[in-house]
């Protein structure tokens, strides 16, 4: 298990580090897009951009569905609990639960649980993920919810994953940075935004995924290997156990024979 997961965290890696430069060019585009031609009245007709009171919010859970990955799982919901109870304040909180791990904790907490996804593999695509994100716009767009975050474990390497709780709605607007302000945007600015919006939520969720997916790996190889190197240590321990009971009783037998001829010679 430890080679196999080890051969699965090298390709998630590759990808999670392979689409962190799209992730962060299509973050500054929207950031230069909402500050050419556009004042705060017309950001503000923009509905993925909108901001209103939070009175009831939706987490997007991302877990794995199998465990053996060390405290991983347990972090993941332990953070996602904190947010519910604590974090989130007073307003009601919905889940979507991404993973089975994830989905039982909460059923069995007795969380509203409006949505489930299990089994989406370790070669997720964003294609995977739409039904996930279009829920989440629907229901912020139809204002169901004022709110959705997204509770994940951040991959930093090998050894290191930190549960993390993003919000991906309403959209926090990214500071320019002018790399795009010289371009020319056909039809308009406002029109490639509003293309632009609901992608990038996408693009969030599939990044978090892809994050989670490293991580559950990465965590499965190092509680593996932990394993391994315990077995190891234990098999040791029994060994020497096990010599030190034949040597005592060796030495009993021995003597016992040594006392039945010296009590034939008597």
């Amino acid at each position: 298990m430890e080679m196999v997961s080890a051969s699965k965290m090298r390709r998630a890696q590759q990808r999670v580090l392979a689409s962190r430069p799209y992730a962060e060019r299509l973050e500054q585009m929207i950031g230069d897009l909402s500050a050419i031609q556009m004042d705060s009245d017309e950001l503000a007709s923009f509905p993925l951009l909108t901001q209103r009171e939070i009175k009831r919010t939706a987490v997007i859970l991302l877990t794995p569905d199998r465990g053996l990955t060390g405290p991983l799982n347990s972090n993941l919901i332990r953070r996602a609990a904190r947010y519910i109870t604590s974090e989130a304040g007073t307003s009601e909180v919905d889940v979507i639960s991404v993973g089975k791990k994830g989905r039982d904790f909460m059923v069995r907490t007795k969380q509203n649980v409006i949505a489930s996804y299990i089994g989406l593999g370790d070669k997720v695509e964003m294609a995977d993920l739409r039904p996930v994100v279009a829920q989440a716009i629907e229901a912020f767009v139809d204002e169901k919810v004022d709110a959705v975050h997204v509770v994940y474990p951040r991959f930093v390497n090998t050894l290191t994953q930190i549960p993390e709780v993003r919000q991906i709605l309403p959209i926090v607007q990214p500071e320019a940075g002018g790399q795009y302000t010289d371009y020319i945007f056909e039809p308009s600015p406002r029109e490639v935004l509003e293309q632009l919006l609901p992608r990038y939520v996408e693009v969030q969720v599939y990044q978090a995924m892809l994050d989670s997916i490293a991580s559950e790996h990465s965590a499965r190889m190092v509680a593996m290997r932990n394993a391994s190197d315990n077995a190891k240590e234990l098999g040791k321990e029994l060994t020497l156990s096990l010599n030190k009971a034949r040597q005592a009783q060796i030495t009993r037998e021995v003597s016992e024979i040594a006392a039945g001829a010296e009590a034939l010679k008597k």
